[in-house]
Protein backbone atom coordinates (compact mmCIF):
# COMPACT_ATOMS: atom_id res chain seq x y z
CA UNK A 1 0.00 0.00 0.00
CA UNK A 2 1.51 3.38 -0.58
CA UNK A 3 2.17 5.75 2.27
CA UNK A 4 3.18 9.41 1.78
CA UNK A 5 2.86 12.72 0.45
CA UNK A 6 0.99 12.80 -2.85
CA UNK A 7 3.02 12.61 -5.82
CA UNK A 8 0.70 14.93 -8.37
CA UNK A 9 -2.92 15.94 -8.77
CA UNK A 10 -4.79 14.52 -11.17
CA UNK A 11 -8.49 15.06 -13.32
CA UNK A 12 -10.72 12.14 -14.28
CA UNK A 13 -12.43 13.30 -17.28
CA UNK A 14 -15.53 11.11 -18.15
CA UNK A 15 -16.76 10.96 -21.91
CA UNK A 16 -20.42 9.21 -22.12
CA UNK A 17 -21.69 9.16 -25.35
CA UNK A 18 -25.32 7.84 -26.41
CA UNK A 19 -24.68 4.56 -28.44
CA UNK A 20 -28.90 4.79 -29.47
CA UNK A 21 -29.94 3.70 -32.97
CA UNK A 22 -30.13 7.54 -33.80
CA UNK A 23 -26.58 7.67 -33.58
CA UNK A 24 -25.68 5.64 -36.87
CA UNK A 25 -25.55 8.46 -39.12
CA UNK A 26 -22.76 10.51 -36.77
CA UNK A 27 -21.14 7.70 -34.48
CA UNK A 28 -18.52 8.86 -37.66
CA UNK A 29 -17.74 12.13 -36.77
CA UNK A 30 -17.16 11.47 -32.92
CA UNK A 31 -14.92 8.49 -33.22
CA UNK A 32 -12.91 11.11 -35.34
CA UNK A 33 -13.25 13.56 -32.51
CA UNK A 34 -11.54 10.35 -30.25
CA UNK A 35 -8.45 10.06 -32.70
CA UNK A 36 -8.16 13.71 -32.76
CA UNK A 37 -8.32 14.24 -28.44
CA UNK A 38 -5.40 11.73 -28.60
CA UNK A 39 -3.00 13.74 -31.00
CA UNK A 40 -3.65 16.38 -29.36
CA UNK A 41 -3.02 15.05 -26.29
CA UNK A 42 0.34 13.23 -27.18
CA UNK A 43 1.11 16.33 -28.31
CA UNK A 44 0.33 18.32 -25.06
CA UNK A 45 2.46 16.07 -22.51
CA UNK A 46 2.50 18.36 -19.50
CA UNK A 47 -1.23 18.54 -19.87
CA UNK A 48 -1.86 14.89 -20.99
CA UNK A 49 -0.12 14.13 -17.28
CA UNK A 50 -2.49 16.04 -15.71
CA UNK A 51 -5.85 13.86 -17.06
CA UNK A 52 -6.62 10.14 -16.16
CA UNK A 53 -9.83 10.24 -19.30
CA UNK A 54 -12.45 7.68 -19.91
CA UNK A 55 -14.78 6.73 -22.88
CA UNK A 56 -17.89 5.11 -21.83
CA UNK A 57 -20.70 4.27 -24.36
CA UNK A 58 -24.38 3.88 -23.82
CA UNK A 59 -27.99 2.81 -25.02
CA UNK A 60 -30.44 0.13 -22.96
CA UNK A 61 -26.88 -1.20 -21.58
CA UNK A 62 -23.53 0.56 -20.43
CA UNK A 63 -20.03 -0.51 -22.07
CA UNK A 64 -16.78 1.08 -20.70
CA UNK A 65 -13.79 0.93 -23.89
CA UNK A 66 -11.06 2.92 -22.18
CA UNK A 67 -10.66 3.16 -18.38
CA UNK A 68 -9.25 6.31 -17.08
CA UNK A 69 -6.13 6.70 -18.86
CA UNK A 70 -3.45 8.26 -19.27
CA UNK A 71 -3.55 9.45 -22.61
CA UNK A 72 0.51 9.79 -22.92
CA UNK A 73 -0.18 5.69 -22.73
CA UNK A 74 -2.89 5.22 -24.93
CA UNK A 75 -2.23 3.70 -28.53
CA UNK A 76 -5.43 4.34 -30.11
CA UNK A 77 -8.44 5.43 -28.89
CA UNK A 78 -11.86 3.10 -29.11
CA UNK A 79 -14.70 3.06 -31.73
CA UNK A 80 -17.79 3.81 -30.73
CA UNK A 81 -21.21 2.18 -32.58
CA UNK A 82 -24.95 3.14 -32.33
CA UNK A 83 -27.34 0.23 -31.12
CA UNK A 84 -30.49 0.22 -29.26
CA UNK A 85 -32.29 2.80 -26.80
CA UNK A 86 -31.10 5.09 -24.71
CA UNK A 87 -30.92 4.51 -20.99
CA UNK A 88 -29.83 7.22 -18.63
CA UNK A 89 -30.47 5.19 -16.14
CA UNK A 90 -28.15 2.76 -16.60
CA UNK A 91 -25.22 5.27 -17.36
CA UNK A 92 -25.81 7.33 -13.88
CA UNK A 93 -25.78 3.91 -11.94
CA UNK A 94 -22.82 3.11 -13.40
CA UNK A 95 -20.87 6.41 -12.46
CA UNK A 96 -21.78 5.81 -9.21
CA UNK A 97 -20.07 2.56 -8.96
CA UNK A 98 -17.08 3.47 -10.50
CA UNK A 99 -16.18 6.61 -9.96
CA UNK A 100 -15.44 6.25 -6.13
CA UNK A 101 -13.14 2.82 -7.54
CA UNK A 102 -11.49 4.95 -9.66
CA UNK A 103 -10.53 7.42 -7.16
CA UNK A 104 -9.39 5.54 -4.68
CA UNK A 105 -7.21 3.85 -7.31
CA UNK A 106 -5.67 6.87 -8.11
CA UNK A 107 -5.36 8.15 -4.54
CA UNK A 108 -3.42 4.37 -4.01
CA UNK A 109 -1.31 5.09 -6.59
CA UNK A 110 -0.09 8.37 -4.71
CA UNK A 111 -2.11 10.98 -6.41
CA UNK A 112 -4.60 13.74 -5.14
CA UNK A 113 -7.82 13.68 -7.21
CA UNK A 114 -9.00 16.50 -8.13
CA UNK A 115 -13.62 16.43 -8.63
CA UNK A 116 -14.51 14.14 -11.53
CA UNK A 117 -15.81 15.62 -14.93
CA UNK A 118 -18.52 13.70 -17.13
CA UNK A 119 -18.90 15.05 -20.80
CA UNK A 120 -22.40 13.54 -21.56
CA UNK A 121 -23.38 13.28 -25.07
CA UNK A 122 -27.42 12.53 -26.11
CA UNK A 123 -28.74 12.76 -29.39
CA UNK A 124 -32.60 11.82 -27.87
CA UNK A 125 -34.78 11.20 -25.18
CA UNK A 126 -34.37 8.91 -22.49
CA UNK A 127 -36.22 5.79 -22.53
CA UNK A 128 -39.43 6.02 -21.25
CA UNK A 129 -39.89 5.40 -17.64
CA UNK A 130 -36.16 4.94 -17.28
CA UNK A 131 -36.06 6.26 -13.54
CA UNK A 132 -32.93 7.84 -14.86
CA UNK A 133 -33.87 10.90 -12.17
CA UNK A 134 -33.40 8.90 -8.94
CA UNK A 135 -29.98 7.24 -10.18
CA UNK A 136 -28.75 11.15 -11.16
CA UNK A 137 -29.70 12.11 -7.74
CA UNK A 138 -27.38 9.39 -6.29
CA UNK A 139 -24.98 10.29 -7.84
CA UNK A 140 -24.86 14.21 -7.96
CA UNK A 141 -25.95 14.66 -4.25
CA UNK A 142 -24.11 16.38 -1.42
CA UNK A 143 -23.86 13.09 0.25
CA UNK A 144 -22.00 11.60 -2.53
CA UNK A 145 -18.35 12.70 -1.85
CA UNK A 146 -16.70 11.98 -5.38
CA UNK A 147 -19.94 13.51 -6.91
CA UNK A 148 -18.49 14.90 -10.53
CA UNK A 149 -19.08 17.55 -12.26
CA UNK A 150 -21.63 16.66 -15.14
CA UNK A 151 -21.47 18.96 -18.29
CA UNK A 152 -24.20 17.79 -20.53
CA UNK A 153 -24.52 18.60 -24.66
CA UNK A 154 -27.94 18.07 -26.38
CA UNK A 155 -27.79 17.12 -30.16
CA UNK A 156 -30.54 16.31 -32.48
CA UNK A 157 -33.57 15.50 -30.67
CA UNK A 158 -32.41 16.18 -26.70
CA UNK A 159 -35.11 17.33 -24.46
CA UNK A 160 -33.35 20.64 -23.37
CA UNK A 161 -35.13 20.30 -19.97
CA UNK A 162 -33.68 16.94 -19.37
CA UNK A 163 -30.11 17.92 -20.38
CA UNK A 164 -30.36 20.79 -17.82
CA UNK A 165 -31.32 18.72 -15.33
CA UNK A 166 -28.42 16.79 -16.64
CA UNK A 167 -26.06 19.28 -16.14
CA UNK A 168 -24.79 19.82 -12.40
CA UNK A 169 -24.81 23.58 -12.80
CA UNK A 170 -26.57 25.56 -15.55
CA UNK A 171 -23.83 27.10 -17.09
CA UNK A 172 -22.69 23.29 -17.91
CA UNK A 173 -25.86 22.89 -20.07
CA UNK A 174 -25.85 22.88 -24.14
CA UNK A 175 -28.01 22.26 -26.87
CA UNK A 176 -27.13 22.90 -30.93
CA UNK A 177 -29.39 26.01 -32.23
CA UNK A 178 -32.32 25.82 -34.20
CA UNK A 179 -31.30 24.44 -37.93
CA UNK A 180 -28.15 22.95 -36.74
CA UNK A 181 -27.57 19.07 -38.22
CA UNK A 182 -26.98 16.82 -35.65
CA UNK A 183 -23.72 15.45 -37.57
CA UNK A 184 -22.22 18.94 -38.05
CA UNK A 185 -23.34 19.61 -34.15
CA UNK A 186 -20.77 16.20 -33.22
CA UNK A 187 -18.21 17.11 -35.32
CA UNK A 188 -18.05 20.55 -33.27
CA UNK A 189 -18.94 19.11 -30.09
CA UNK A 190 -15.44 16.57 -30.71
CA UNK A 191 -13.46 19.74 -31.49
CA UNK A 192 -14.52 21.94 -28.14
CA UNK A 193 -14.34 18.17 -25.99
CA UNK A 194 -10.44 17.94 -27.18
CA UNK A 195 -9.68 21.82 -27.25
CA UNK A 196 -11.77 21.82 -22.78
CA UNK A 197 -9.15 18.71 -22.07
CA UNK A 198 -6.04 20.00 -23.32
CA UNK A 199 -6.87 23.34 -21.69
CA UNK A 200 -8.08 21.80 -18.30
CA UNK A 201 -4.61 19.61 -18.44
CA UNK A 202 -3.04 22.50 -19.23
CA UNK A 203 -4.11 24.73 -16.47
CA UNK A 204 -3.61 22.17 -14.06
CA UNK A 205 -0.28 22.26 -15.14
CA UNK A 206 -0.09 25.35 -14.28
CA UNK A 207 -1.26 25.37 -10.95
CA UNK A 208 -4.51 26.52 -11.61
CA UNK A 209 -7.61 23.81 -10.14
CA UNK A 210 -10.31 24.42 -12.79
CA UNK A 211 -12.09 22.64 -15.44
CA UNK A 212 -11.71 24.49 -18.73
CA UNK A 213 -15.10 24.36 -20.90
CA UNK A 214 -15.45 24.91 -24.09
CA UNK A 215 -18.99 25.80 -25.81
CA UNK A 216 -18.81 24.19 -29.35
CA UNK A 217 -20.01 25.92 -32.24
CA UNK A 218 -23.59 25.83 -33.28
CA UNK A 219 -24.50 25.00 -29.40
CA UNK A 220 -26.21 27.23 -27.12
CA UNK A 221 -26.25 27.61 -23.37
CA UNK A 222 -28.77 26.54 -21.86
CA UNK A 223 -28.12 28.98 -18.96
CA UNK A 224 -29.59 31.54 -20.93
CA UNK A 225 -32.06 29.33 -23.45
CA UNK A 226 -34.16 31.10 -26.05
CA UNK A 227 -37.58 30.58 -27.72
Amino acid sequence: MWRGEPSAKVLPIYFVADESGSMAGSVGELNDGLVTLLDAMQGETMAAAKIRFCVIGFDNDVRCYLEPSDLREVETMPELGAYGGTSYAVVFWELGRRIPDDVARLKAEGYEVHRPAVFFLSDGEPNPGDGWEQAHSGLTGSTFRERPNILAFGVGDADREVIKQVATAPQYAFATARGVDTGTAISEFSKALSRSVVASGQGLAAGAAQLQVEKPDGFISLEVDTV
